[in-house]
Parts: structure tokens; sequence; C-alpha cells
């Protein structure tokens, strides 16, 4: 940890657009990249809108590549600081101003779970800032979506990705899955959400006394972490404010109080 904080301290980000150039050229993964977003059809390329941000925050929209080398040569060119990978649509993106009947065809689903979902409940770190005590947050979310989605809903080609910044990204890229209806995809998403409420609700999760079994295996995951994560990486229940958040969740405080007695005890002899 000392030789990465020597690191990070002695980095300069001002060099990142000289830094930019030699990136692509040198680094890109250009062929992965065409691989992966062709599926064996150069068409689905050809037709997948790019966007790109620029310096000083110029955006561009509707980017298209007949391949890997005009691909490889409009970044290079353009040297974007943010690429975004678009849907699939009707006909080239480049070409929609002249289209007759421009519309998406298909697009990967893709789950975005960001550190900043866990500020509540995090004492280490805020914002886009993480650390080591509490990455498990992001590991227990991908463990519990990845298995999700791979048993629950039969989807095979997951990939996992650091979004850059503050959390993961997982693109789902089964065919099923890129040509799914916004309807369709809503309820997925709904089928896997279950905190509910803004940020000023105490509970934010109703759960039945009968499980249902996608939550009874999240469960089972989450119990492999939580003592870990919660009591020793965070201290959670190290302060009073904290341990009266926990009691204000429970239906029945007075239960939840006994429960953790023991916690809390132990816990405010150290401070």
């Amino acid at each position: 940890m000392e030789i990465d904080n020597q690191l990070e301290d002695s980095f300069d980000p001002s060099v990142y657009p000289d830094l930019l150039p030699i990136y692509y050229k040198r680094l890109f993964p250009f062929s992965l990249y065409h691989k992966w977003l062709r599926y064996n059809d150069d068409k689905l390329l050809i037709n997948r809108e790019f966007s790109f941000t620029l310096k000083d925050d110029v955006y561009l929209r509707y980017q298209s590549f007949k391949d890997e080398e005009d691909m490889k040569k409009e970044v290079i060119q353009k040297c974007p600081h943010k690429i975004d990978i678009g849907a699939v649509y009707s006909c080239r993106p480049s070409d929609q101003r002249t289209a007759s009947n421009f519309h998406p065809l298909e697009k990967e689903l893709v789950f975005d779970i960001d550190m900043t979902d866990y500020d509540e409940v995090r004492t280490c770190c805020s914002g886009a800032d993480i650390c080591k005590k509490c990455w498990p947050f992001m590991t227990v979310a991908l463990k519990i979506l990845d298995r999700a989605l791979r048993e629950d809903f039969g989807f095979n080609h997951l990939l996992w990705v650091y979004s850059g910044r503050r959390g993961i990204h997982c693109w789902v890229c089964d065919k099923e899955a890129r040509e799914l209806s916004p309807a369709a995809r809503s309820a997925i998403v709904e089928y896997l959400s279950v905190i509910k409420g803004g940020e000023y609700k105490a509970k934010k999760v109703h759960l039945p006394e009968t499980l249902h079994p996608s939550l009874k295996q999240a469960d089972k995951i989450i119990s492999k972490y939580f003592e870990d994560l919660m009591l020793n990486k965070q201290d959670f229940l190290a302060t009073q404010d904290n341990c009266e958040k926990i009691i204000a969740m429970c239906l029945d405080p007075n239960i939840l109080y006994k429960k953790y007695l023991n916690y809390y005890l132990t816990c405010i002899s150290f401070i």
C-alpha cells in the first residue's frame, strides 16, 4: 500500500492527453474490440453506434466503422478521452440523417454497479474513492448478479469490466439478451431489485418471511462476506449513530437490540 500511495502521489493527471496517442497506437486492444462487437457478423459492427468524448467535453455521436482498420484509424486520429458503445441500428449510424427508417435493433444488456451506492454503509471512503476495505462490496454484488443472470435467466456470455472510476459494469452479450425489448429489460431489472426508497428512508429493503429462491442464493453469498466486511473491514457498529441506524431499520427494535447487543458492547469498548 505504501508503494501504491507513492505512485499515486507522484502521478500528474495533466499528462493524460499526452499519453492517449501512445495508448491508442500501442496498447488499445482493437483486434479484441473488433472481434467482440462484430459477433461473427460484419454488419453488426458496421451498424453499431460509437460516441466519442473529446478534449474539453466535445461530444460526437453516431460514429461508425466499416472494419477494424477503419476503427483504428478514426480512434487514433480523434484520440477520444472516452468511448461509449451504443446500439446496433437498422443502418449505418453515420448515415442516420439520410436514412428513412433509422432505429435501434439490438444492444447488450448492461448493468452498472457504482461504489457510491454503498456510501450509506461504508465507513472508509465516499464518492468515487475506492480502497481495499470497501472493494468487497463490488465482489459480493458481482457474485450475486453473475449467479442470477446465469442460473435464473440462462445467460452464458457475461463480460465484467472495471468502469474506470467508481465501480464495475456487466455486459450480457448473449444474442437473446441483445435482442430484448425495453419492457423485457425493465422486467429483469425489477426482478433483481430489492432496494426501494430514497436517501431519507431508513428501511429500504422489505423481505417476506419466505424468501424467493433467488434471494436465498443471494443470502448465502452475502453470509460468506458479511461479518468480515461489515464488522472487521468497515467496523460499522463502532459508533452509536450506526447502531441506531440498524435499529431504525428493524420493525421490532427490541429484537434487533438484543441480537446485536454483544456486537455493540464489543465495538464501543474499542472507541
